[in-house]
């Protein structure tokens, strides 16, 4: 089974985070992204009633959003939410495929990508949030949210351009975080 011994290895937490927060990304429409920035807040026209998915690398919200050109997500958020919460968040993780686990929260691993969107040989998560915890990730965990629609525009102009050198100097400072052995095991880092 080629796929999980390559798992533990090659399955990477990219973000920007600091000792309290880290960020995360997410594609909306207008309306949504709107009402979310002015009250800093997920606000409706959000749905708390549905599965939201969180993403920390940039590079691969980015490539999910098509650089904030898919429909209804033209609007790219920076939302830092408390660490706190984001462990928490993993620590009642199980992974998306395996259909038995009943956990409130989804991880999933996708391939990485680079600048210029081709796979990396390392794997991103993505973070689903089922309806169950979403509200304490509105309510509790958000610390801000800020769109960052024009700065992703701005690298999507370069990228088109084939100005990567001046693109990649733009990229937020990423870099591994690592969750607890604990964490790391529960959601197939170990």
């Amino acid at each position: 089974m080629p796929f999980k011994q390559a798992g533990g290895s090659r399955r990477k937490i990219r973000a920007l985070f600091d000792e309290e927060t880290i960020t995360v990304y997410q594609a909306f429409n207008d309306e949504i992204a709107e009402a979310a920035v002015e009250k800093q807040r997920f606000v409706k026209p959000f749905s708390m009633d549905r599965m939201t998915w969180i993403k920390p690398s940039f590079l691969w919200m980015m490539e999910r959003s098509g650089y904030g050109t898919r429909p209804d997500q033209e609007r790219v958020l920076a939302i830092r939410i408390t660490l706190d919460g984001w462990t928490e968040a993993l620590a009642n993780a199980g992974l998306s495929t395996d259909p038995s686990s009943k956990e409130p929260v989804r991880v999933q691993w996708d391939p990485e990508r680079d600048l210029k969107g081709n796979k990396l040989p390392i794997r991103s998560i993505q973070v689903g949030l089922s309806p169950a915890i979403v509200e304490r990730y509105v309510k509790e965990w958000t610390v801000d949210i800020t769109d960052i629609s024009e700065y992703v525009e701005e690298l999507r102009e370069l990228r088109e351009q084939g100005k990567f050198t001046r693109a990649a100097a733009l990229l937020p400072a990423e870099r591994q975080w690592n969750p607890p052995a604990e964490i790391a095991k529960r959601i197939g880092m170990a």
